[in-house]
């Protein structure tokens, strides 16, 4: 069984606590800017064991009659199909699916807030998708001088043209689908149009990383400056804090790089006889994380944060492979792993699903082409191998072998009809021209639930796939898209050598 390190229930009553005192500072109004991922939030739970993905959810409902939630949108990232990694989908499409998450979870959306809008036609056609499906839509502009020239911000050539938001409720959630939506600038805009009506009110920022009461180089910390290396964010002691109460304070290097001017915009919608809001000394000041306070067992904490930097040094060698990223951002993650001491062979499945290729290539002697292998962890620790074959590929094996086991069902025992493999090779080499008949993961699954129709067997190990959820897996090659779609849905944490399983440029 995998250790928990992560109290979800103190930390739900810790975070309710800080954002409810929050809000009483500022006349009973805060926008509260919510950075990171809403919901399955995975990274978190990777570092975290024990970590609800979903907790952030559980605690808006919690505050439910206390809030009202708006999301943003960058109008270029509209325009431009922008693309959420660990989803696969564009960000508006995020954004539609955050709204219907938020639904599952009993809470509705106020508000969408396309954000630097100036006219593009994709913005245009997204907003009025939503309004005719009875979502409100809000316009937000381009600001000269942003966020330099305050002047200008703050007045009506500024904040002062986008439009008010109407909120009713004494705490605006302000979210949105990924980075750079525009999250800050809604609420210091929604700030100014409060204050120009006499509306005392306050903003406070929630973001789970850094952990600003963890050590600098904590491995958490650590870990999330290995996730944000694609962006060239680092971690820092809050210089702002340290100089104003000699307390050491984590913060990451665009908040403290913004904060001045933060503050000075803060203190031009602010008026100076107000107390509160001016109050805020530091980047630090702002945030309402409490985050530490979950932690449990610190060491279980440092384990998984550790092996959450090997995850991501394949992740982005993979990406870079594959053309999305640059050496440099793996490199970096690199560099992180010997600060810390942590090793590639650190992480168990990876030796083991090399060994598994190299076994696969000397029993086949170079008949097949390219071998490949396939390592799971199970969370009794066993680890269970796949290799790829003219049946099937390595993922595939690798899954039906770890359910036998689960199962525990002797490996001689077949789950998959023979006579279902063979329809499915006549499709797709008699009907599809595919150029191999080998199953890859989806077209396995589906052929272990045809299968589970007639065979108890499979009947059996189906019910076991639920138990791969969390499990660590590695791959010697880069996985087909059917497989990586199938993967995704079993909930492995994958890791590749960056390897392709075909010389062939293109892989359907």
């Amino acid at each position: 069984m995998n250790k928990t390190g992560f109290d979800n229930e103190k930390y739900l009553n810790e975070q309710t606590l800080a954002i409810l005192e929050r809000v009483e500072q500022f006349n009973n109004k805060l926008y509260l800017e919510f950075g990171g991922k809403l919901c399955s939030d995975y990274h978190a739970a990777r570092v975290l064991p024990g970590y609800d993905p979903n907790v952030k959810i559980r605690l808006l409902q919690v505050l439910k009659d206390r809030i009202d939630i708006i999301l943003c949108i960058y109008a270029h990232d509209i325009e431009t199909g922008r693309v959420r990694g660990d989803f696969g989908i564009t960000y508006d499409s995020a954004t539609l699916k955050l709204i219907d998450d938020l639904r599952t979870w009993g809470l509705d959306t106020a508000a969408v807030v396309i954000t630097r809008f100036c006219g593009q036609t994709s913005a245009e056609i997204f907003k009025n998708k939503l309004e005719r499906r009875g979502v409100k839509v809000y316009l937000h502009y381009p600001i000269s001088g942003y966020p330099s020239d305050v002047d200008t911000i703050c007045s009506k050539n500024g904040f002062g043209k986008n439009e008010y938001i109407k909120t009713f409720k004494p705490i605006v959630i302000v979210t949105g689908p990924g980075p750079n939506s525009g999250k800050l600038s809604t609420c210091l805009s929604q700030l100014y149009h409060e204050y120009k009506k006499g509306n005392k009110s306050g903003y406070a920022k929630f973001e789970t990383f850094p952990i600003w009461n963890l050590p600098l180089k904590h491995p958490v910390n650590i870990a999330y400056e290995a996730a944000t290396a694609d962006i060239q964010d680092f971690n820092l002691v809050d210089p702002f804090h340290l100089n104003f109460y000699n307390k050491t304070a984590v913060n990451y290097n665009r908040d403290v790089e913004s904060f001045p001017i933060l503050k000075l915009i803060l203190d031009r919608i602010v008026s100076s006889n107000i107390q509160g809001i001016l109050s805020y000394n530091s980047p630090t000041d702002m945030g309402v994380n409490r985050a530490m306070s979950g932690i449990v067992d610190d060491d279980i904490v440092q384990n998984a944060a550790k092996q959450e930097l090997i995850r991501r040094f394949f992740r982005y060698n993979t990406e870079y492979v594959l053309g999305k990223e640059k050496k440099e951002t793996a490199e970096k993650v690199l560099a992180l792993m010997e600060e810390l001491g942590v090793k590639i062979a650190d992480r168990k499945v990876v030796e083991t699903a090399r060994k598994s290729a190299e076994e696969a290539e000397a029993q086949g002697k170079g008949n097949y082409g390219i071998y490949c292998g396939a390592a799971i962890e199970l969370n009794n620790r066993r680890i269970v191998t796949g290799k790829n074959s003219k049946l099937m590929h390595a993922a595939s094996s690798l899954v039906l072998n770890a359910v036998k086991v689960l199962a525990n069902i002797p490996d001689e025992i077949l789950l998959l009809s023979p006579q279902v493999i063979g329809q499915i090779s006549k499709l797709k080499q008699g009907i599809f021209k595919a150029e191999s008949e080998s199953l890859d993961l989806e077209e396995t699954l589906i052929a272990l639930s045809i299968s589970a129709t007639t065979s108890h067997t499979a009947e059996l190990t189906m019910s076991k796939l639920a138990e791969l959820r969390g499990c660590e897996m590695h791959m010697t090659h880069i996985p087909t898209p059917g497989d990586e779609a199938g993967l995704k849905r079993l909930g492995v944490n994958l890791t590749t050598d960056g390897k392709f399983s075909s010389r062939n440029l293109f892989v359907n």
